[in-house]
């Protein structure tokens, strides 16, 4: 007799109902946050059947739903032939446990939903571990649930990626695992560092591209780097950072950095995992946060990347906000922002606005740093070599007493051209 599979990794068609509790303390309505967790499965490849909202104080400690309404979910799932439930919020093992019994089903969180399509978009060695110590960090909170709730469907939706073998392993496999993961993230932080510190020396602005999942980033680096980064109208449809190389209208060259998008939800232990992506933004000059104005929820969107700012301390550098896919909504007027210095309209798509971007990006670096006038002995070779390589020159010439430059200065090469300040 063929042994049983204890975890049967064969992909299925999956068929989901979305759940989620409403109460006054919500931040947006069940229906608009089941809105976005139907983007977000369909996203992940599975299809929503239906939808079931409870409304009352708090959601029930064993099985998230009160038992009448569980009963009701259970009848829902029956008649449309579902074989997954999406909860929105994130489970604790316990729920997750009773409410697979309850309902025979797989029974999956919104966290948990956000893990698997993460492990599908990872494509770097960087993101592939970032997302399996994420996944692994849940499962090791949430093994006494995971375990029947995995084994009772194959594939798809929750169990993808790097982490999907871990998960009939033993807690001490998983930690001893995790604390490896946690040692190459700290080699990647540690390498980040290095390259940080030459452009430092170098003296080349790091403007961030920061925002809200599926506000057009990528579209906008693509534009202005011809980085070939992946563009869909899908949630997270990149996930690992690209850097490229831009030149401003007036010749300032600047590094522009695409990180992962935020949510409303993020997982907490996502955060933390993709810190070490997350600081490129952290350590940048200038946040350019791109906002979906289309999208009727902007501005509950732009609290989220906002608050997510916030945590990685970094709320407070300069920001531009960029309100993308003008060319949906022409018309439409611009939220007030008191977080951003300056506000641009533009649309990825067509390129309308985006020279008007550029020159507010270089009128803000430009605001950040003090221009500088000196006379340059010749005999100070070693130094204008210095000053061509890491400063930028708005004008030179050559006199009798020695090299007029103009020039923006970092602090290390300020310190060494004090005394031929004019």
């Amino acid at each position: 007799m063929e042994k049983q599979k204890l975890h049967n990794t064969d992909r299925q068609l999956e068929k989901a109902i979305l759940v989620a509790v409403e109460n006054d303390r919500s931040v947006l309505s069940a229906e608009e946050s089941l809105n976005e967790l139907e983007d977000l499965t369909k996203t992940a490849g599975a299809e929503v059947l239906d939808r079931l909202i409870q409304r009352r104080d708090v959601v029930h400690a064993g099985h998230y739903l009160g038992k009448g309404k569980l009963e009701e979910l259970k009848d829902l799932a029956a008649l449309h032939g579902a074989n997954m439930i999406i909860c929105d919020d994130e489970l604790s093992p316990a729920q997750i446990r009773n409410m697979s019994k309850q309902l025979d089903l797989k029974i999956i969180d919104r966290t948990l939903l956000i893990l698997d399509i993460f492990a599908k978009r990872a494509v770097s060695s960087e993101g592939k571990v970032q997302v399996e110590l994420a996944q692994l960090k849940y499962t090791l909170s949430h093994l006494s649930g995971l375990g029947i709730s995995l084994s009772r469907l194959g594939g798809g939706i929750g169990t993808r990626g790097p982490g999907e073998s871990k998960l009939e392993s033993d807690r001490r496999h998983i930690r001893s695992r995790i604390s490896e993961l946690q040692h190459q993230l700290e080699e990647i932080q540690t390498q980040r560092g290095v390259q940080r510190e030459q452009r430092t020396r170098n003296n080349v602005p790091v403007v961030s591209l920061a925002g809200y999942t599926n506000a057009g980033k990528s579209t906008l680096m693509n534009l202005l780097t011809n980085a070939g980064v992946l563009e869909e109208d899908k949630l997270f449809a990149t996930l690992d950072t690209t850097t490229r190389k831009v030149k401003l209208p007036g010749g300032t060259g600047i590094l522009l950095t695409d990180t992962v998008g935020f949510i409303h939800k993020l997982p907490h232990n996502l955060v933390k995992a993709f810190r070490a992506t997350l600081e490129e933004t952290v350590f940048a000059d200038i946040i350019l946060h791109v906002i979906d104005s289309a999208n009727p929820m902007r501005e509950h969107q732009m609290s989220v990347v906002y608050k997510t700012l916030k945590d990685l301390d970094c709320i407070a550098k300069p920001i531009i906000a960029v309100f993308n896919k003008s060319d949906k909504n022409p018309e439409l007027p611009f939220p007030s922002d008191a977080n951003a210095r300056a506000a641009v309209s533009v649309s990825a798509k067509t390129g309308d606005g985006v020279q008007s971007l550029l020159d507010e990006i270089e009128k803000l670096i430009n605001s950040l740093r003090q221009k500088t006038k000196i006379c340059l002995p010749y005999s100070e070779g070693s130094l204008l070599d210095l000053i061509h390589r890491r400063c930028e020159i708005v004008n030179e010439e050559h006199t009798e007493e020695g090299t007029l430059i103009e020039l923006y200065a970092n602090d290390e090469i300020a310190g060494k051209i004090l005394k031929y300040i004019l």
